[in-house]
């Protein structure tokens, strides 16, 4: 089976993003769905992954909801992050193979797909030596937290394309204090890239690093082996 990429053109929620994660990974695990990479904006939420750390969140749980910034918490790893609107996400669902053995290959598959599509837009981020994600001389651009079950991946990045960047004043991102963030739109100003052009950036960067090409769909419009799994 081709592998499949599905572009959502609407805000999405984080939970029934998340559920529709873990049925897909169940489908995958079963070889009922090819490998599928999700490309999506997240509404305003902050996550904690499996080593969340309430003490890095910088307000309390009802500032958050006046605020109108969901809190959850979220089966990948890493500390808390923000999502939110002009943030690009990536979720591969996929099977590891050879090149990525094991998940310290998948992380570093991760941020050479982000640098790369840094580089891409005239952006040179890097990685930094015990912290994951790609970096620029501005901030952090690009965030990495994904799970592995029985080796097919969920979750996975967050690439900041044109966010309203104090989101992340609401938490320690990444429980790295002092560390800033930073966007394609904070570093290019009017040279900032669409969400569009950026998303098809970040997807062929996904297919050559990992190797597999990509058949695009629209969410509302995906093939028939997903398209059970789209009702959420």
């Amino acid at each position: 089976m081709t592998a499949v990429a599905l572009y959502f053109d609407e805000l999405q929620p984080f939970g029934p993003v998340s559920d529709l994660q873990s049925r897909l990974v169940q489908a995958r695990h079963t070889g009922a769905i090819p490998d599928t990479v999700l490309f999506l904006e997240h509404k305003p939420v902050v996550t904690l992954g499996r080593r969340g750390r309430d003490r890095f969140l910088k307000l309390p749980s009802e500032e958050y909801a006046r605020r109108g910034i969901e809190l959850m918490t979220s089966p990948r790893g890493g500390d808390v992050t923000w999502h939110g609107p002009g943030q690009l996400v990536m979720y591969p669902v996929i099977k590891l193979g050879d090149r990525e053995a094991d998940t310290h290959g998948y992380l570093r598959n991760m941020e050479e797909i982000a640098i790369r599509t840094a580089a891409d837009f005239d952006v040179k981020a890097f990685r930094r030596e015990g912290k994951s994600g790609a970096w620029t001389e501005q901030g952090k651009l690009a965030a990495i937290g994904f799970r592995v079950s029985r080796w097919v991946t969920s979750h996975g990045m967050s690439f900041n394309v044109s966010p309203d960047l104090s989101g992340f004043d609401t938490i320690v991102p990444c429980g790295l204090e002092g560390e800033a963030v930073a966007s394609l739109k904070s570093i290019l100003g009017e040279r900032c890239p669409s969400l569009s052009a950026a998303r098809d950036a970040l997807k062929t960067r996904f297919e050559e690093v990992c190797e597999r090409p990509l058949e695009v769909f629209a969410s509302c419009a995906p093939p028939a082996e997903l398209a059970g799994f789209m009702n959420f």
